[in-house]
């Protein structure tokens, strides 16, 4: 898929001085683009590249997650229109309109109370040192709620959120 996505310049401007290309693992792709017509010709190219051999893009599962646009032109797969959605996940990872990780962190905040809930009566137990406790807490918690935290957008509110979310716990 490398070469149907790389020809010409179609990367976004990350920082001042990098720019990003598409995110490819496996059968999952993320395909990125500054403009409509170039996700366009992005997703066309792969498409073609992918029938050159044999494969077909699953139509359903192929979706559209605009960031900061206002364009809402629908992009296409043999003529097939593919849907928006306001978040999406990728690789375990949730990612929203806005380009935010919220509703990430959020996913993650649930998946470590459930976990918490789990280890409830080992938390409890007399039989159990500090120690010991804290270590099954940091082990199958603390790592729940931090999976992936070094791609979330660090902002005030969620170190607030995260720190708020350890105490309760």
């Amino acid at each position: 898929m490398k070469t149907s996505t790389s020809e010409g310049k179609r990367r976004i401007q990350w920082t001042s001085r990098m720019q990003l290309d598409d995110l490819d693992f496996a059968d999952d792709l993320a395909l990125l683009s500054q403009s409509q017509q170039q996700m366009q010709e992005k997703t066309s190219s792969v498409a073609a590249a992918s029938a050159a051999v044999g494969l077909t893009i699953h139509k359903g599962k192929s979706k559209i997650l605009r960031c900061n646009t206002r364009c809402t032109n629908p992009i296409t797969v043999d003529e097939e229109d593919l849907e928006d959605v306001k978040t999406f996940t990728y690789l375990g990872s949730t990612v929203d309109e806005h380009g935010g990780s919220g509703e990430d962190v959020k996913g993650r905040i649930g998946k470590a109370r459930t976990a918490y809930l789990h280890l409830r009566n080992i938390c409890n137990s007399k039989q159990l040192s500090i120690n010991i406790k804290f270590r099954i807490f940091n082990t199958n918690v603390k790592t729940v709620l931090l999976y992936e935290a070094e791609t979330w957008r660090t902002t005030k509110a969620i170190i607030h959120r995260n720190h708020a979310i350890m105490i309760n716990i």
